[in-house]
């Protein structure tokens, strides 16, 4: 039984479902569990990261490619465009004077 395609998007929103994939990883849920990521929990995911990018390359044609291509860089910069804003929203607003 071949399994269902999941959604990268939420058409009714207009709004990316790959970040509530990600939070449903064992082995990110795993590494995220005490606040803390090391430098082996890295590894071990870019060595999945590189696994999967090996299998999946070949698979495509070149126009395939170079979407996918295009669609992980866009990815990319949006979680890290995320995570500073996050960070910027978690700093005081106030500077301190003492």
């Amino acid at each position: 039984m071949a399994a269902t395609k999941q959604s990268w998007l939420d058409e009714k929103a207009q709004a990316p479902l790959i970040d509530g994939y990600v939070q449903k990883l064992g082995t990110f849920v795993q590494a995220m569990a005490d606040g803390h990521i090391d430098a082996a929990e890295l590894a071990d995911q870019e060595k999945r990261l590189v696994a999967l990018m090996k299998e999946v390359e070949p698979t495509l044609n070149d126009a395939q490619h170079a979407q996918v291509t295009k669609l992980l860089c866009e990815l990319t910069a949006y979680n890290v465009m995320q995570a500073f804003s996050s960070l910027q929203s978690a700093r005081p607003k106030t500077a301190f004077r003492g």
